[in-house]
């Protein structure tokens, strides 16, 4: 490695730790202390303090929030030449993730590993290390990289994103060469429901807005794992709040019961699920075909982009929430699927053959 940048490494270690420090400093500033006695303990351990000596709620705070800054990673990855995410994302994709174990298992968002070719993860002292795809999990939108050398990077613990409150300061840390950390605020925490037929419950929603969002993570005061990254959002404090730019974390709450699971086979069992290959917006209790994917089954069966979805499988749709429960719990994910609709004023029944949206993506070659 060059010595320039090594020393950009240091440089950007240094000032992380700063930031550390400070943010530290700003959220006790804002009446949360965390003075716990493990937390008090495992500085007393990590400092070599004897176990009369004090130690300060801004150096738990300072220690803990330094270290979950230090495994944020970044992610490059590369999709597969005639990915079908490419025409989307593009084949060259760029983001974060976060150490979670200590064998090198990063989480991060999974479409900035959808159909990868190749990935590297970007620790902060300049190494590039390759990495393998363990799993994209359709059902969350969690994606876990495996490094193929040694991190040496501690991991984060897990918090539980369902405790977090709107008083109670967070951290967002991204990674790689341009890397930063800075304080968030809980706006909102609800369920979400994307237009490519994606839904979570509990998705936690903050401000202010981040562009370099993409598998960050955010942190509790403790410097616990409560979120990875995933978008931009104009209705982070929900929608009757009017416009609030912000982010939309994924909750690692969703990640620790099939964590082991994604390890084994690659996705949990729920993301064995139907697809038609639509991307709809729901407005004022209406929902609506914005794009149909080419070569999907939607595409096959004749819906265009205008089409007011008004039922499936004789259930009435007033939401993207309800369209796709209608649609995953519906049985199989390959089989038909009854869609009564509305073009220029007309109802129409159109029959959707359904295929499992996992079958559909392309891997690299020995993957």
């Amino acid at each position: 490695m060059k010595q320039g940048s090594l020393r950009g490494a240091a440089a950007m270690q240094v000032h992380r730790a700063a930031l550390a420090l400070r943010l530290a400093q700003a959220m006790l500033a804002t009446l949360v202390v965390f003075t716990g006695a493990l937390a008090v303990t495992a500085v007393r351990a990590q400092t070599g303090k004897p176990a009369g000596t004090p130690v300060t709620a801004i150096e738990a705070q300072s220690k803990a929030l330094a270290r979950a800054s230090d495994a944020v990673v970044g992610i490059q990855a590369t999709a597969v030449e005639g990915a079908r995410s490419a025409s989307t994302l593009g084949r060259a994709r760029e983001g974060s993730g976060v150490v979670i174990s200590a064998d090198g298992l990063v989480l991060t968002i999974g479409y900035l590993v959808l159909e990868a070719e190749s990935v590297e993860i970007r620790p902060d002292d300049g190494r590039r290390v390759p990495a393998r795809v363990v799993a994209y999990d359709l059902a969350t939108g969690f994606g876990l990289v495996q490094a193929l050398a040694p991190l040496r990077i501690e991991p984060v613990p897990f918090g539980t994103s369902s405790a977090a409150t709107r008083d109670e300061p967070l951290m967002v840390a991204s990674g790689g060469d341009d890397g930063t950390v800075s304080v968030a605020r809980l706006l909102s925490r609800r369920a979400f429901s994307g237009y490519w037929e994606y839904h979570i419950d509990d998705a936690l929603f903050t401000a202010p807005p981040r562009r370099d969002h993409s598998g960050a993570g955010l942190f509790n005061g403790r410097g616990e794992l409560i979120g990875i990254g995933s978008l931009f959002v104009n209705d982070a404090a929900g929608a009757e709040a009017g416009r609030s730019p912000g982010n939309m974390f994924v909750p690692v709450d969703l990640l620790k019961p099939i964590l082991a699971e994604l390890r084994e086979r690659g996705a949990s069992r729920a993301s064995t699920r139907a697809w038609m290959g639509l991307n709809c917006v729901e407005r004022s209790g209406e929902v609506r075909v914005m794009k149909v994917s080419d070569d999907s089954p939607a595409d096959v069966a004749g819906l265009q982009a205008g089409d007011r979805i008004m039922r499936i499988d004789g259930e009435a749709v007033a939401g993207l929430a309800q369209l796709y429960h209608a649609l995953w719990a519906g049985g199989t994910p390959e089989r038909a699927v009854t869609l009564e609709i509305l073009r220029d004023g007309r109802p129409q029944r159109v029959v959707v053959q359904t295929v499992d949206r996992a079958k559909t993506l392309r891997r690299a070659e020995g993957v």
